[in-house]
C-alpha cells in the first residue's frame, strides 16, 4: 500500500488550533510567538474569523474532533471575542459529538464572570498556566500573576463549572530544592486536578532567560538535580493515582488525557490558525506567517497567511514517529509503525532494541516499544540511536 493511503487509513479525526498571540507581557523563558502590543487585537478578531472561513473551505469534508485556544494567552481577548472564534469554528467545520475544547488561561487575566461565560460557551476543558503557587518562583519566571491569583482562578474554574482542570507547573528552577518542588506538587493536588502538566525549565536559544544563563546571572540547575525532580514527580503522582501518558503530562484517568495534544504525538492530522500556527495533513506540513502585520495584510487581500510548505519523506515520518512515540508511556505501535512505512520495526531497530532492553531503559510488551521511568530521561539519547537506523 502506498504510504500516504496508509497515513490516511491510520489518521485519526483532526484538530484545531487557534493561536492567540497576544500577552500583556512575554515571559523570558517563552520562544512561542507573541507580542505584548494589545492594539491590534480588534484587527486580529476579524483577520482570525476571516482564516476560519478561508480554512474551512480548504477541509470541507473533514470531521475534527478537538479545538484548542493557545498562546501567548488567549485569556487577554475579551470574553465575547472568545465567544465569537469559537462560533464562528463550530459553524464552519464539522465535528463528532464529543469535541474537547481548549482554551488557556493566564491566573492574572480572568475573573469568576469571564469563567462562567466559557463554560456557557462550550468550552470544556480549561488549562490554568500556574507554572509555580510561590512568589519567588513566579518573580524569576516574571509571571503577571500571583500565587493567591493562581489560587482563586483554580477555585473559579470549578465554581463556573469546569469538570476538566489542567494545571502547568515548571520544576528545575536555580536552586529549587525538592522540599520547594513538594510544596507546588501539594498545593496543586490540593485542587485534584484532572490533568497536571510538569515541564522541566528549558532555556531556548534567543529568549532573554537564556541570555540570561549565558551571561551568569544565575546558575542553572543542574542534570542531576532536574533528574531528580523528574524521578519524584513521577513517583508522587502514580502514588497519587495519576497516568503518565507522556513524557511531561499526567492524568487522573485515559478520560482527562489531553486528546488535542494527542494529534501531535500520532501522526494524526491538525490544522492550525492565527500566526506562527502549523498545519499537518500527512505528508504534508505548513506554517502561518510568525509576523501579526503580515498575518493581517494576507487575511486583509482575502489569502491565507502560509509562511512555508514542506511535504515529509517517508525517512522524516518515520522518524517522527519513532521520537513523538517515544515520548509516550504506551510507546511505539510495533505494528501499526509496520503497516505505515512497510518496514519490521523490530528488525530496523534491531541494535538500539537490544542495547537498551539489555540496559532495562526499555522493554518491548504487548506490541508496543516503550521506555521505563529512567528510559524518559534519556528520551533524545535513545531516540538518536533509533533515528541512525533510518
Amino acid at each position: 500500500m502506498p504510504l500516504i493511503e496508509s497515513l490516511s487509513e491510520y489518521a485519526d479525526n483532526g484538530g484545531i488550533y487557534i493561536h492567540i498571540p497576544f500577552c500583556h507581557r512575554k515571559c523570558p523563558y517563552c520562544d512561542f510567538f507573541s507580542i505584548s502590543d494589545l492594539s491590534q487585537q480588534h484587527r486580529y478578531i476579524e483577520a482570525i474569523l476571516k482564516e476560519v472561513e478561508l480554512a474551512a473551505n480548504e477541509h470541507s469534508g473533514m470531521v475534527f474532533d478537538t479545538i484548542y485556544m493557545g498562546g501567548g494567552t488567549p485569556s487577554v481577548l475579551p470574553p465575547e471575542a472568545i465567544d465569537g472564534i469559537i462560533e464562528s469554528v463550530q459553524g464552519k467545520f464539522a465535528f463528532a459529538t464529543n469535541t474537547e475544547v481548549t482554551i488557556e488561561i493566564n491566573p492574572g487575566t480572568l475573573d469568576l464572570d469571564t469563567l462562567r461565560r466559557y463554560h456557557t460557551t462550550g468550552i470544556n476543558r480549561v488549562n490554568i498556566g500556574v507554572q509555580s503557587f510561590q512568589e519567588i518562583n513566579l518573580r524569576f519566571l516574571e509571571r503577571i500573576h500571583t500565587a493567591v491569583e493562581a489560587d482563586t482562578a483554580l477555585e473559579g474554574a470549578r465554581k463556573a463549572g469546569f469538570e476538566n482542570i489542567g494545571i502547568d507547573l515548571i520544576y528545575g528552577l536555580p536552586g529549587q530544592s525538592v522540599e520547594s518542588w513538594i510544596k507546588d506538587l501539594g498545593r496543586a493536588l490540593a485542587y485534584l486536578p484532572e490533568h497536571l502538566s510538569c515541564y522541566a525549565l528549558t532555556y531556548e536559544q534567543g529568549t532573554p532567560l537564556a541570555a540570561d544563563m549565558e551571561s551568569k546571572k544565575f546558575l542553572p540547575a543542574d542534570d542531576e538535580q532536574v533528574a531528580k525532580l523528574y524521578l519524584y514527580t513521577v513517583e508522587v503522582l502514580q502514588s497519587r493515582g495519576y497516568e503518565q501518558y507522556e513524557t511531561s503530562n499526567f492524568a487522573r484517568s485515559s478520560d482527562y488525557r489531553s486528546r488535542h495534544n494527542g494529534k501531535y504525538w500520532n501522526l494524526s492530522p491538525y490544522l492550525g490558525m492565527g500566526p506562527s500556527s502549523h498545519s499537518y495533513f500527512p505528508p504534508e506540513r505548513y506554517w502561518s506567517k510568525a509576523d501579526l502585520v503580515s498575518y493581517l495584510d494576507d487575511l486583509d487581500h482575502g489569502r491565507r497567511p502560509i509562511g512555508g510548505r514542506e511535504t515529509l519523506s517517508r525517512e522524516q515520518l518515520m522518524i517522527e514517529a519513532v521520537y513523538l512515540g517515544l515520548r509516550l508511556s504506551e510507546g511505539v505501535d510495533i505494528d501499526r509503525f509496520d503497516r505505515i512505512f512497510g518496514e519490521k520495526f523490530n528488525i530496523l531497530f534491531n541494535k538500539p532494541l537490544a542495547a537498551f532492553v539489555q540496559k532495562g531503559l526499555l522493554e518491548i510488551t504487548s506490541g508496543r516499544c516503550r521506555l521505563n521511568t529512567r528510559g524518559m530521561l534519556l528520551l533524545d539519547t535513545i531516540a538518536s540511536s533509533f533515528i541512525d537506523q533510518i
